[in-house]
C-alpha cells in the first residue's frame, strides 16, 4: 500500500509521507541528555504530537520513555488531588505495565483503589521507580493545555520542580517534556473566582526550547522525492518545494495540506488531467485557492482566537493595512499571544505574519466581513466583476482604469482626507470580489511600510505586481517607478502597475503608461 499525505492527527512513518525531522530529534535529545525539563509550546497542528511520538522511538535505546496525553484523563481528573492521582496512576499502568517493577505496580494499584491518594505519595513512588529502574526515565506529557487552568496541575508542577531541584538527593525523571499551545512557564489563568491571576508558575525551572520545528525547503523536497519515487510525475522538485516553502514558511500542517490537496483534489479537477499536470505551479496555485476557501480545524481555531482575543485583531490589522512595524516585546501580552497562537513570528526584533497563507487568510477575514461587503467600493467591483475577466485572463489594465473611475465617483467629492491605511484598504476591497474564488493575493513584506506596499496577485497562473503608495512629489514618484521596475526584474515580468494616492487639490487623476527600457508601467492616480 502506498503512503498518503496526512493532515488528521499525528503522522505515522509507515503510512504517511513525512518530512525527515532527524535533525530536530537530535537537538531535542541533547536537551534530554543534559537532564533538562522543557516545554514544546507551538501553535495548533504544528507537529507536536508527531514529534513526541518520533522522539519516543528515537530515545528508546537510551531511556525508558513514557508518553502521556492529558486529554485522555478528562476534566474530572483534575477536580481534586485524589482524582488526579488515581487517573495518573491508571494511565501510567496502561502505558508502562511491562516496564514497571512489581513493587511500583502494586503501589499504583493501591492509589487506583483509593488508598493514600496524594501527590506527595505518588511522587515518592515515582522517585523510587527512578531509583531502581535500570534505565533513566523520561516523562512526556502531551496536550497540557487541558490542565493549565487547574490548581491540581499547578501542584503537580510544584512536585516536579521540587524533585528537579533536589535531584542530587532524591532520584527523579531524567527529563520532563510538556507539549501544548500555551507556554506553561508563565501561566496566567484564574484558578478560582476569588483568586488573583497566577503570574508565575512552578515551571520556571524549564529550559528554553529553541529547536526550529518549521520544515525547511530541503526537508519538503526530500518528502516530495519519496512521493516521486512512487508516482513518477516528473515534477520539478526544486520549484514545487520552493513554492510550498515560500507560501507556508514550513508550517507543518500547511505543507502537508497543500501536498494532500494537489495529490487528491487538484489532480481530479478539470484542467488537471493527471498527477503530472497537478504537480506544477498552476496546480500548486489551485491547491492554495482550495485551501483558502475550505473550512479546516486550523483556520477555524485561528478565527476563534481572533474573536476570543480582540487585541489580536488590532495588532494584525495594524500590521496588514497600516504597514505598522511592531517590535517584539516579551512583556506585551497581546504580542506574546499573537506569537503563541501562530499568527506571527519573531524576526529581526519585530513580529511579522507567520507565512503567506496566513496573510491571505487574514486579508480575506478583514475584507469579507459584513461591514466590508457593504462598502460602496466593494459593491462597485462586485457588481461589475465579470467585465474584468477575458478568456480566463484578468484584465489588470481595466481593473486600474475602473478603480480610478469608481473611486472618484464614490469619494471624489469628500473633503475629508483619509490616511494611507484607508487608501490601501479601499483598493484591496475593490480587488477582493474580482478575484474571489479564483485568484490569490498577498503583500510583499519587504515593502509593507507607511509609504508603499506592493500587492502581488496570482490569477490562474498569471502574476501581477501593483505598487501602492502615497504621492510625495514627482522626484519621489520617479524613485517609486524605478523600484517597481526592479521588482518586475525580480519577478521576470515586463509589465507592472502603480497606484498613487494624491491628496493635492490640483492633482490630475487618471491612468497612463510609462516605458522604462523594455518595461511598461501602468500608473493610476486617484
Amino acid at each position: 500500500m502506498r503512503k498518503v499525505f496526512n493532515t488528521s492527527g499525528d503522522c505515522k512513518p509507515g503510512i504517511h509521507y513525512m518530512v525527515d525531522i532527524t535533525k530536530q530529534l537530535n537537538e531535542i535529545k541533547k536537551m534530554v541528555d543534559a537532564g533538562q525539563y522543557f516545554t514544546i509550546n507551538r501553535a495548533r497542528q504544528y507537529g507536536k504530537t508527531t514529534t513526541l511520538k518520533a522522539l519516543k522511538r528515537f530515545l528508546e535505546n537510551d531511556y525508558l520513555t513514557i508518553r502521556m496525553d492529558f486529554q485522555r484523563l478528562g476534566y474530572a481528573s483534575f477536580e481534586t488531588e485524589q482524582m488526579f492521582v488515581r487517573s495518573f496512576s491508571t494511565e501510567l499502568l496502561d502505558l508502562a505495565d511491562e516496564e514497571l517493577l512489581d513493587e511500583i505496580r502494586s503501589q499504583l494499584v493501591s492509589f487506583i483503589n483509593g488508598n493514600t491518594c496524594t501527590l506527595q505519595n505518588l511522587f515518592r513512588v515515582l522517585s523510587r521507580w527512578c531509583r531502581i529502574s535500570e534505565q533513566k526515565i523520561v516523562l512526556m506529557i502531551d496536550e497540557v493545555d487541558s490542565a493549565t487552568n487547574n490548581q491540581v496541575f499547578l501542584d503537580f508542577l510544584s512536585q516536579l520542580r521540587s524533585y528537579y531541584l533536589d535531584r542530587d538527593e532524591r532520584p527523579t525523571f531524567q527529563s520532563v517534556i510538556l507539549a501544548g499551545v500555551y507556554d506553561v512557564k508563565n501561566i496566567k489563568r484564574k484558578i478560582r473566582s476569588n483568586e488573583d491571576h497566577k503570574i508565575n508558575s512552578p515551571w520556571n525551572i524549564a529550559a528554553d526550547f529553541d529547536v526550529v520545528m518549521d520544515f525547511s525547503k530541503s526537508g519538503i523536497q526530500g518528502m516530495l522525492c519519496e512521493y516521486e519515487e512512487d508516482y513518477h510525475t516528473g515534477m520539478n522538485l526544486d520549484e514545487i518545494a520552493g513554492l510550498i516553502y515560500d507560501y507556508t514558511s514550513g508550517y507543518p500542517y500547511l505543507v502537508s495540506r497543500i501536498c494532500k490537496l494537489i495529490d487528491e483534489k487538484v489532480a481530479a479537477r478539470d484542467g488537471f488531467c493527471s498527477k503530472a499536470a497537478a504537480w506544477t505551479k498552476q496546480g500548486f496555485l489551485e491547491a492554495v485557492r482550495i485551501l483558502l476557501s475550505e473550512k479546516n480545524t486550523l483556520f477555524e481555531s485561528m478565527m476563534g482566537k481572533l474573536i476570543e482575543y480582540p487585541e489580536l485583531q488590532q495588532i494584525l490589522y495594524s500590521m496588514l493595512f497600516a504597514g505598522e512595524v511592531i517590535a517584539y516585546n516579551v512583556l506585551d501580552q497581546a504580542v506574546n499571544d499573537a506569537v503563541m497562537f501562530g499568527f506571527v513570528k519573531k524576526q529581526d526584533g519585530n513580529i511579522v505574519v507567520s507565512n503567506r497563507i496566513f496573510e491571505m487568510l487574514l486579508y480575506n477575514y478583514f475584507l469579507t466581513s459584513l461591514e466590508a461587503q457593504n462598502t460602496l467600493i466593494f459593491k462597485a467591483a462586485s457588481n461589475n466583476k465579470f467585465q474584468f475577466i477575458r478568456g480566463h485572463h484578468l484584465d489588470m489594465d481595466l481593473v486600474m482604469k475602473k478603480f480610478v473611475e469608481h473611486f472618484d465617483s464614490i469619494y471624489g467629492d469628500q473633503k475629508k482626507e483619509f490616511d494611507e491605511e484607508e487608501g490601501r484598504r479601499r483598493f484591496l476591497l475593490y480587488i477582493r470580489p474580482i478575484i474571489n474564488g479564483t485568484g490569490n493575493y498577498y503583500i510583499e513584506p519587504e515593502t509593507r511600510n507607511s509609504r508603499r506596499m506592493d500587492v502581488v496577485i496570482d490569477y490562474l497562473g498569471e502574476r501581477f505586481v501593483i505598487e501602492l503608495k502615497i504621492w510625495r512629489g514627482s522626484s519621489y514618484n520617479e524613485r517609486g517607478e524605478k523600484q517597481l521596475s526592479d521588482y518586475l526584474d525580480y519577478y521576470n515580468l515586463k509589465k507592472g502597475y502603480m497606484l498613487s494616492y494624491n491628496f493635492n487639490k490640483n492633482k490630475k487623476i487618471g491612468v497612463k503608461e510609462i516605458h522604462i527600457g523594455d518595461r511598461t508601467l501602468v500608473e493610476a492616480v486617484v
